[in-house]
């Protein structure tokens, strides 16, 4: 599918050209989120921290930065990307980083039921929610994708 750029949604539904933008939209706050607790120093590197639970506490939150520098904020820019202008690369990195929402999250609600809610638990949480429609949504347009060649 060759779209130009005067005209990218004739042909692109709407639900994808939503998605496209919300990936997009999570991309650079999941940029900025993770910017400012690393800049800001806003928790502690854990060999920073005595209390052995703190300590892991610290642990658990780097690896989520490092986990969403590594993986996810790739996949949100290629998702976003090949969304737009459809790909099959575009796709699987959508449905690829739809999942790590859903994981992720998981992991931090369920951290967040014992403690308190967290800042990240509340500004990521529609995005997972988003992310359960979007597995779905994208199987069913799969065709857009991979007939994209």
């Amino acid at each position: 599918m060759n779209l130009s750029p005067s005209a990218p949604s004739r042909r692109r539904p709407v639900g994808v050209t939503v998605l496209a933008v919300v990936n997009g939209i999570a991309f650079c706050l999941t940029l900025l989120f993770w910017g400012t607790i690393a800049f800001k120093k806003l928790v502690p590197f854990p060999s920073d921290v005595i209390i052995v639970a703190e300590r892991a506490n610290a642990a658990v939150t780097w690896g989520f930065l490092i986990g969403d520098v590594i993986f996810s904020v790739p996949l949100l820019f290629l998702a976003a990307r090949g969304l737009w202008r459809p790909s099959p690369i575009g796709w699987t990195a959508a449905q690829m980083a739809n999942i790590l929402w859903l994981y992720s999250m998981t992991v931090v609600l369920m951290r967040d039921a014992f403690t308190v809610m967290s800042p990240g638990g509340v500004l990521f949480l529609p995005f997972a929610l988003v992310a359960v429609w979007s597995v779905f949504y994208l199987w069913k347009e799969r065709n857009l994708f991979w007939s994209a060649q």
